[in-house]
C-alpha cells in the first residue's frame, strides 16, 4: 500500500514538540555547579538571557527530548548522549547512550520514546529506547545506500501522527549536483518511509520510499508545526556566477521551505539545481523569487523557475548557514540557528533568529512576515561583532557555531548547541 494511503491512526501530538507524556516543569537555574561560562561570548536581545547548561561535549549538532523529559544529544563523531535533570533544573547525570563514531547529526523519537532513529551519512539506525532505564537495544539497519558528498549530515524526522512514516534527508554531493535533478539519484531530497513495512535488513535509500520532496540543496533542519506541516530550512549555493557576473555576496539567499504534510504531501520540486532565491533583487527577480542559474530540468528562464518549482516561504541572508528550526509552545514563533559563513566577507550568521507566526483562519501556520521580506526575523542571540568571526572548516571558529534548537518541555526556554570543535555546548535561552 502507498504511503499516500495511510489513515493516521494515532492522535496528534498536543503543540509543536515531540514529547507525549507531561513533564515536570523545572526552574530556570542562574548557574549550575560545574558548568563553565560561554566558551565564546555571546549577545541576546532585549527581553532574554543566556545561560550555559552543558559543555565539554562534542560536536553538538542535536537535542531532543523523551517522555520522561531527558535530553538526548547527537554528538558528531561520537554518539548519542543523554543528560537528566535535578530539580534545580540543571544537569545532575550524564551518560553515554551509543557510541558510534559514525553518527553525525539526525536524531528523532516516536512520540512514546520507544524506537530511536540516528543518522550517519550513509546509513539510519534504529533502536529499542526504554525512557525509565535510559537505555537501549536491538539495534538495526533502518536505511542504507545513501551517497556521500559535501554534505554528510542525514536529517530524520518521525511523523508525528503517524509513527511508523520516518523523513530522511540526503543533501547534494556537491555545490551544485546538477545529476540531483532526478530524484533517482537519492540526493538533494527527502524521503519517507513507512518503517513498519521495513525489510529486514534496512530499506535503500534509493529504490525504497516515496519521494517527500526534491530540489532542495540541503535542507539540513525541518521540525512539523502544530497542525502536522513540516518547515524546513536550506543552506543554498556558494561562489556563483550569473551571466559571468559574481553574484556570491549577497545571493542566493538560504531559505525556509513549506514542505507539505506528510501524509499528503509527495514529489514537490524546489528548483535546485536550477533555480535559486534571490536575496538582494537580481536579474529582474525580487527578493524571495526563484532566479535561473542553469537552464535544466525542464527550466529555460526565470519565468520557469517561477511558474515550475515552489519557492520558499521566507528567505535568510545569503551564507547564514541555517541549521536548525523549531517552534514554541504555542508555534508564535519558529527559532533558527545559524551556524555561519565561510563564503562571504563581511561574514554572516553566527546567530539565532526568531521568525514570527500566525494561526490563519484555515488552521495552517504561517510567517507573519510577507514572502519578499527581508525582515521576517530578528536576532535574539549573536556573537558580538559576527563580521569579525572566521569559519575554518566545518566546525573552527573563533565564535559560536550554532546548531541545535529544541524547546525545553519542562519550560526552561529553548536549548541551542553549539558544535564549534574547541567545546561542544548547550545553551538556554530564555525570555525574561
Amino acid at each position: 500500500m502507498r504511503l499516500l494511503k495511510i489513515v493516521a491512526g494515532l492522535t496528534a501530538l498536543l503543540g509543536a514538540g515531540q514529547v507525549q507524556a507531561e513533564v515536570t516543569q523545572l526552574p530556570l537555574p542562574t548557574s549550575c555547579t560545574g558548568v563553565s561560562n560561554l566558551r565564546y561570548p555571546g549577545t541576546v536581545a532585549s527581553g532574554w538571557s543566556v545561560m550555559k547548561i552543558a559543555g565539554g561535549l562534542r560536536g553538538v549538532r542535536t537535542v531532543i527530548w523523551d517522555v520522561n523529559g531527558n535530553m538526548l544529544v547527537s554528538e558528531a563523531g561520537k554518539g548519542i548522549s543523554v543528560h537528566t535533570f535535578g530539580a534545580n533544573g540543571c544537569i545532575n547525570s550524564t551518560s553515554t547512550l551509543i557510541s558510534n563514531v559514525q553518527l553525525n547529526h539526525g536524531l528523532s523519537l516516536t512520540p512514546d520514546s520507544t524506537t530511536l532513529y540516528a543518522s550517519g551519512e550513509r546509513t539510519v539506525w534504529s533502536w529499542t529506547y526504554n525512557p525509565a532505564t535510559r537505555a537501549v537495544s536491538n539495534q538495526k539497519t533502518a536505511i542504507s545506500g545513501m551517497d556521500s558528498g559535501i554534505h554528510s549530515t542525514r536529517n530524520v524526522l518521525v511523523v508525528k501522527s503517524q509513527p511508523n512514516m520516518l523523513l530522511v534527508q540526503v543533501g547534494s554531493n556537491q555545490n551544485l549536483d546538477m545529476q540531483s535533478a532526478q530524484p533517482a539519484t537519492g540526493r538533494a531530497i527527502i524521503k519517507i518511509f513507512n518503517m513498519s513495512n521495513a525489510p529486514a535488513n534496512g530499506f535503500d535509500y534509493k529504490t525504497g520510499g516515496e519521494v517527500f520532496a526534491y530540489g532542495l540543496r540541503n535542507e539540513i533542519g525541518f521540525v512539523q508545526d502544530p497542525a502536522g506541516v513540516v518547515w524546513g530550512v536550506e543552506n543554498s549555493g556558494d561562489d556563483f556566477k550569473l551571466n559571468n557576473q559574481d553574484i556570491h555576496t549577497d545571493n542566493p539567499a538560504e531559505k525556509l521551505n513549506n514542505l507539505g504534510d506528510p501524509l499528503t504531501a509527495r514529489n514537490n520540486w524546489y528548483g535546485y539545481p536550477t533555480c535559486f532565491t534571490a536575496w538582494n533583487p537580481i536579474s529582474g527577480v525580487n527578493t524571495g523569487s526563484q532566479f535561473m542559474l542553469a537552464a535544466g530540468n525542464g527550466i529555460s528562464s526565470n519565468a520557469d523557475c517561477a511558474s515550475k518549482t515552489k519557492a520558499p516561504r521566507l528567505s535568510f541572508q545569503a551564507h547564514s548557514a541555517p541549521i536548525w528550526n523549531t517552534f514554541d509552545t504555542n508555534a508564535t514563533n519558529m527559532y533558527v540557528t545559524f551556524h555561519g559563513s565561510w563564503d562571504r566577507q563581511p561574514p554572516t550568521g553566527f546567530k539565532v533568529v526568531q521568525v514570527p507566526f500566525t494561526k490563519l483562519a484555515s488552521g495552517a501556520y504561517d510567517p507573519v512576515a510577507a514572502a519578499d521580506s527581508k525582515t521576517g526575523y530578528t536576532d535574539i542571540f549573536s556573537a558580538p561583532n559576527p563580521s569579525g568571526c572566521t569559519a575554518n572548516g566545518l566546525t573552527q571558529s573563533n565564535c559560536i557555531r550554532l546548531t541545535a534548537a529544541s524547546w525545553d518541555p519542562a519550560g526552561r526556554g529553548l536549548f541551542i548547541g553549539s558544535d564549534n570543535s574547541a567545546e561542544g555546548e548547550i545553551y538556554i535561552l530564555s525570555k525574561k
